[in-house]
């Protein structure tokens, strides 16, 4: 693969790919693991429900909170999938907000892969 913008967006899309493309097997498997390590723990801690911030608590947070869950790629529209239709006692589970938590770094950590992938594709690492 030579073209930047598609590793780009492989990489976003799904965790690992990107170096997985660039026969990065190793490293690829394991970011791609990680990643959906932590998505699946979020999801199933109740993470997809939690609400975050909201405009009106400050536009910044809000903004930080919808860009690092977008990071997810298709775990981002997983998430929004699945948090649709809300059980009524989510909120009630202990791990709510630890699964809030996960799901943004997970999504963080993506956009960590994405330039991880890019890098190694202008070959400023190896």
């Amino acid at each position: 693969m030579n073209n930047p913008f598609v590793i780009g967006i492989i990489s976003w899309f799904f965790p690992g790919a990107g170096h997985l493309i660039q026969k990065r097997l190793k490293r690829g498997l394991i970011i791609s693991a990680g990643i959906w390590t932590m998505f699946i723990i979020a999801i199933l801690s109740g993470g997809a429900y939690y609400p975050g911030f909201e405009f009106k608590d400050g536009s910044l947070l809000y903004l930080l909170n919808v860009f690092a869950k977008a990071g997810n790629g298709l775990g981002a529209f997983i998430s929004y999938i699945v948090s649709s239709d809300p059980a009524p006692n989510v909120a009630a589970l202990a791990t709510f907000e630890y699964g809030g938590r996960f799901l943004e770094t997970a999504g963080l950590l993506n956009y960590l892969a994405v330039m991880d992938a890019l890098d190694i594709h202008f070959g400023r690492k190896k």
